[in-house]
């Protein structure tokens, strides 16, 4: 449930869209069961859109992608990592609204 330009990361693409990208990546750890999820969303795509070029922007359905959840150590979702030359240098976990994912992203850019 990505919008146009968000990217749909799994365990197989995590290192050539995240950790070898030459931009900065914000990964949206989720699940279809998870209700703040489902709210973050929409918030995830309108980042996307709003920093095309900028930063890539990704989301990883944690069910179906386990291994890279668990290399991350996320226990609770949603969880939002930044990433910067392949690099953890943010995270945020639970949802609070399009301003608090803005600060990080404008962290790395």
């Amino acid at each position: 449930m990505a919008g146009a330009n968000t990217v749909t990361l799994t365990d197989q693409n995590f290192n050539d869209q995240v950790l070898k990208s030459d931009k900065p990546v914000m990964v949206d750890f989720w699940a279809t069961w998870c209700g703040p999820c489902v709210m973050a969303g929409p918030v995830v795509d309108e980042l996307a859109d709003e920093y095309m070029g900028k930063v890539v922007v990704g989301k990883l359905d944690v069910d179906a992608n386990q291994a890279t959840a668990q290399r991350y150590g996320v226990m609770s979702i949603p969880t939002v990592i930044m990433f910067k030359d392949g690099k953890e240098v943010a995270r945020k976990v639970g949802f609070a609204g399009k301003p608090m994912y803005e600060g990080l992203i404008k962290q790395v850019i």
